[in-house]
This record gives C-alpha cells, structure tokens and sequence, in this order.
C-alpha cells in the first residue's frame, strides 16, 4: 500500500476503526482477546460440551483421578480411554483407582447422554463427546471426579457458563449506572454532582467483606437458586459502579467546554441529547477499555462470595463453589486434581486484564 493511500485510509477512519489498528498491534491483548471469546463460547454450549450430568452423584466414582484420551492403538485412529478399577490401598485403607487395559472405552462424537436445553429453549440429549457402552461408573472423566463421584470436567465447563454471565451481566448494570450518574455528574455539576459524588464516597467506604457477609445473611435461605443469582448479580452491580462512574465524570467535565458541545447547546439540543448523542461516542473506546478491566473484578467477586460460603449454593455450581472442595489439605494430598478449579478463574482473569491493557493503550491517542 503507498504511502498516500495508507495516509488517506488514515484520515478518513473513525474512532473505533482507529482503535482497532493500534489495538491489533498488542499480540499479547489480540491472544487474551480469543481466550475470552473460547471462554464465553464455552459458556454459551457448556451443556453440549459436558460428557456427564453435572449434578449426577455415585458414591462407587468417588475421587477418581483424571482420564487420559488414547487416539490411537495397534488398529490406527482409534479415540478411547481404559477403563478404571478399584483397588484398597492397605496403608491408608482408602479405594484407589487405576487404568484398567483390558477394557478399552471406545470415545465417540455428538452421542447421546442426559437431557438439557441448548440455548435455553431447544431440548437435547447429543454431546459433543463421550463413551459408548461400559458400566455405569464407567466415563470420560478428563479431569477427575469429586467425593460425590460427579465429573469435575462437566462441572467446570457449566460453572463457566454460571460464574461469567454473573460478571457480564454485573458490569453491564454497573455500565448502565456508571454512565448514566457519571454523565449527570460531569456534565450538570452544581448540587447533582456533589450528592452523586457523596454517594460515590459512601459507597466506596464500606469494607467489601462485612457488607458482603450481611447481604449474605439477609438472603432468605428458602430462596431459589435463581433468586440468589439475580440477587448476587445485583449486589455485585450496585457495589461495582463508582469507578466507571468517576471515569465518566472527568471525562465529561474535559468535554463540556468543547467546541462541538457548545455548538449543540447553541442548536438547541437538551441535555441529555447531547450527552448520549454527542458526549459519550467521543470515548466509547475508553469505556470499552473501563468495561474490560472491570469484568475480571465481577468475576472475582462472585467466586470470591461463592467460596467463603456467601454467595451462590448448592445445587447452584460456580468456580466459587468448585474451590470450596479444595479448602481441605487432607483431600487435596489425595485428589489434587481438585485445585484445577482454580485455573480457569486465572486464566480468565489475566485474560480480561491483558486485553483491558491493550484496549486502555489502542483508545489513547497520545499512547
């Protein structure tokens, strides 16, 4: 491309569009931006994904460790795992189970297992994966099993969908509200700005682990596991507000001098027309940016909540709830294929946090 064209392309693009150049150009931001979207498309088919019914429990399966997938064998091409069999272990006297080869496991695709709902409505009973014949304690257990005999692997895969569409729908409550009280905040001023910023300041003095504990407390505990998400989801929004909000407010007091919001005011246009029409798009790559880095902090807190017992409950499963099984010394020295629950929470985390660096320098134009 010349250099002409290259600087023509340049002058005519938009905001977003040059965002997107400089965002491209962090390799490490562009990565973390796919690991999030294989997360969330994780979320979306989690019941697809899962070779068992997370909730299923067998006392015969309990703390079997993780299964290893053999593609291949004397006949070629051949997906299959052996199957597992129990022996006592004479000096702890606990059942200890290992691979069994003389009963091969043969894995195949889209087979059919327990019923479910693909995308909430379509009810199914094909995965993507999973074994065919064998006993009933027999499976494709890629991770492990718990005390209960449940498959960790399809316990993670659907807490996934439970702990991110906590975060995503806390930070688009908060996005709403942050916008919305940041904006009147920066672009009224006078006596609006100075009770929102109080209310900032009051809300921002509370200690996040006694709140937490008495919102925990005044949660009925008759409530559904649904009433608790929604709650949860909710706690988490109204406390996790004010730092999008303060981002806005200085935004909006360096813009309300600007020539274009001048001119709208002498056109005639109210307030709030030219806060959403002509304010906000000036740095929606900023609050993309904000967004980014505040979703790893919903996240957080929800598995943070979950964990110490204040959050979401059983039946309900969540990264939270997973890592509860690892508080145990003693049954991790015997099953630390439990601490894997932690990974993704860290993978997921770093992910959102590089990819809110990235978007943070691609949106400053002096960067």
């Amino acid at each position: 491309m010349s250099g002409s064209l290259a600087d023509e392309r340049l002058a005519e693009a938009g905001q977003l569009r040059l965002t997107w150049w400089r965002f491209k150009r962090h390799k490490l931001a562009v990565i973390s931006l796919f690991i999030v979207i294989l997360f969330y498309t994780i979320a979306i088919f989690a019941d697809f994904l899962a070779t068992a019914d997370p909730h299923a429990t067998d006392a015969r399966r309990s703390y079997m460790p993780p299964q290893g997938i053999h593609l291949f064998d004397e006949n070629g091409f051949n997906p299959h795992v052996y199957g597992l069999k129990g022996q006592r272990d004479m000096k702890t006297f606990k059942m200890v189970y290992v691979p069994d080869p003389s009963r091969k496991l043969q894995v195949e695709f889209f087979v059919k297992g327990y019923e479910y709902d693909l995308f909430g409505f379509i009810p199914t009973t094909r995965h993507l994966f999973g074994v065919v014949g064998g006993t009933p304690v027999d499976g494709v257990f890629l991770l492990g099993t718990d005390q209960l005999g449940r498959d960790l692997y399809s316990r993670l895969v659907v807490a996934t969908r439970i702990s991110l569409s906590i975060g995503l729908a806390s930070v688009t409550i908060s996005l709403i509200l942050g916008v919305l009280l940041g904006g009147l905040s920066g672009l009224y001023g006078g006596i609006i700005d100075t009770i929102i910023q109080r209310v900032i300041e009051v809300i921002r003095s509370i200690p996040t682990i006694p709140l937490w504990m008495g919102v925990a407390a005044a949660l009925p505990n008759t409530w559904t596991v649904i009433q608790v998400y929604f709650a949860i989801t909710l706690i988490i929004s109204l406390i996790g507000w004010t730092e999008l909000a303060r981002v806005v407010r200085g935004r909006f007091l360096a813009l309300r001098e600007e020539d274009f919001v001048i001119a709208a005011e002498l056109a005639g246009a109210g307030q709030m027309r030219i806060m959403l029409r002509h304010m906000l798009p000036s740095f929606t790559s900023h609050i993309i940016a904000a967004v980014s880095l505040a979703l790893p902090a919903m996240i957080i807190s929800e598995t943070s909540l979950s964990f110490l017992g204040l959050g979401l409950r059983p039946p309900a499963i969540s990264w939270g709830i997973l890592l509860q099984d690892a508080q145990n010394v003693q049954v991790l020295a015997g099953a630390p294929w439990l601490l894997l629950a932690a990974v993704p929470v860290v993978l997921v985390i770093l992910a959102f946090n590089f990819l809110g660096d990235g978007l943070r320098d691609a949106a400053d134009p002096y960067g």
